[in-house]
């Protein structure tokens, strides 16, 4: 099974996974600004409701389209939930020890979401993570990004502290270097899983007029607002 025992109760919903994973993938919300609500949030108990009713429907759906688009992987989700006090509205996907794709949500999240279709548009932004590859190509931009920099700090003359630092920085830069096509390439597979689910990815997307918009920084993390919506509308169009 892939979520790991969610019940009627809100508190009572799941926790993350025994097994130690490697958190290298962050999720799509930065935290949700209590200001700008549309719709009134779920009742406890009907978000946890909807949380369950959503993984099975979207989990099978995710897994599918995994196996259509990859080979040697492994697509068998495991869907968890991130119950320390405190977490802020995110979600997140990794890898196991044994490659297995993890997505986690944080009860702020699933608490925060106004509807079904916000729930299975995240869970499938987070599994198209997984099917992008997006963990080994962040991990393969950041060891360019390390080698390159410590090169450069060579070159100068650099002592083995320097170099160090530039081995840090350049890895911070070239795992960010990508991160906002990574995010635009999940919204669009995670659209497509979505409305294979049977759900609205249009009205998923929605969440993204209540989060702050991160703009157009350099390096960093996730596109604009509008640029992830204008992804969404243009993937559901050519569904």
């Amino acid at each position: 099974m892939k979520l790991k025992n969610a019940l009627g109760a809100f508190g009572a919903l799941v926790l993350l996974a025994a097994c130690e994973v490697v958190p290298v993938q962050n999720g799509p919300l930065p935290p949700a600004s209590p200001t700008q609500t549309s719709q009134p949030r779920l009742s406890a108990d009907s978000a946890a409701r909807s949380f369950v009713q959503v993984v099975r429907r979207v989990e099978p759906i995710a897994e599918r389209e995994c196996r259509a688009r990859t080979t040697g992987v492994n697509c068998d989700y495991n869907i968890v939930v991130d119950d320390r006090p405190g977490q802020p509205a995110n979600a997140f996907q990794t890898l196991d020890k044994q490659g297995r794709p993890i997505v986690g949500f944080t009860l702020a999240l699933i608490a925060d979401a106004r509807n079904e279709d916000e729930l299975a548009f995240v869970l499938g932004h987070e599994a198209a993570h997984h099917i992008a590859g997006h963990i080994g190509r962040q991990q393969q931009n950041a060891m360019a990004g390390a080698v390159i920099f410590a090169g450069i700090a060579t070159l100068s003359g650099g002592d083995a502290n320097a170099v160090r630092t530039a081995q840090e920085l350049g890895a911070e830069v070239g795992a960010r270097r990508y991160s906002k096509d990574f995010e635009l390439e999940a919204d669009a597979l995670g659209t497509i899983i979505t409305a294979r689910a049977g759900y609205n990815p249009l009205r998923g997307a929605e969440f993204f007029a209540r989060i702050p918009d991160p703009g157009d920084r350099f390096l960093g993390t996730h596109p604009p607002n509008a640029a992830r919506l204008d992804t969404v509308r243009r993937t559901a169009a050519g569904l």
